[in-house]
């Protein structure tokens, strides 16, 4: 019960920060002539619960339909949005870019916080376009063409983000770096940048020790006969360095 208790309170500061976020973001409805039956903010604050409980339109609606302490926290009546009408919203070009303006505030008021040494992480994974598993696709003959690939980068141990940009995969991780570096500079400046062989380049520990002013320590990958790493950064990511 206390477990149950703990999400469900956790469910609602979610949505009260989604209320609170959307507010600077979003104007109270998109058109004038609407039927103004729900705030734009209403709507993006439902999204990010349904992603953020990993449901479907209908289920984050059936939870609102049961839970008048959320309801409130978004300030719903007992008259709940259909599930297209967020389909609908969700479908908008301009969502996307609003919920990245969100992540960079949240980004900016954790950079704040900072007083001690810090350190971040930066690594990219792919998400399905489908509830089918890649088993049962493979499994019926279809092919994995692309998928939906996320880059972040976070604070360690808090796990705030400071960064994050999307694309479609596969891509190699470089590709999305220069503007996810970006990002974060806005963001925060930690004391150190760890990435994987993945992030392997000398223009990346340029941008983060050069222009960003963090320490990066990203392995290196060795592709010189001689076994000898090139550049003036990458020549430093040596097993002893990383070690230590």
């Amino acid at each position: 019960m206390k477990t149950a208790a703990n999400k469900g309170l956790a469910v609602e500061r979610v949505a009260e920060l989604a209320m609170q976020l959307g507010g600077r973001h979003l104007a109270d409805y998109g058109a004038t002539r609407s039927r103004h039956d729900f705030t734009q903010r209403q709507l993006m604050a439902c999204l990010i619960l349904r992603a953020y409980l990993k449901t479907t339109y209908r289920g984050v609606l059936e939870l609102l339909a049961v839970s008048p302490p959320l309801r409130q926290r978004l300030g719903l009546g007992g008259k709940l949005p259909h599930f297209t009408t967020l389909q609908k919203f969700s479908a908008r070009s301009k969502v996307l870019e609003i919920a990245d303006a969100m992540i960079q505030t949240i980004g900016r008021a954790a950079g704040r916080q900072i007083s001690e040494p810090s350190a971040a992480a930066m690594d990219a994974t792919g998400l399905e376009t489908t509830t089918a598993s890649a088993h049962f696709q493979c499994r019926r003959g279809g092919q994995r063409r692309r998928w939906v690939k996320i880059s972040a980068v976070v604070l360690c141990g808090s796990l705030l983000p400071l960064g994050l940009v999307m694309a479609w995969g596969p891509t190699n991780d470089k590709c999305q770096a220069q503007a996810l570096i970006a990002k974060a500079q806005t963001a925060a400046v930690p004391d150190k940048l760890y990435a994987d062989a993945g992030y392997d380049a000398e223009w990346i520990h340029v941008q983060c020790r050069e222009q960003w002013g963090v320490e990066s320590v990203i392995k290196a990958a060795v592709r010189r006969a001689d076994g000898q790493l090139g550049g003036r950064w990458r020549s430093g990511m040596t097993d002893n360095y990383l070690k230590r």
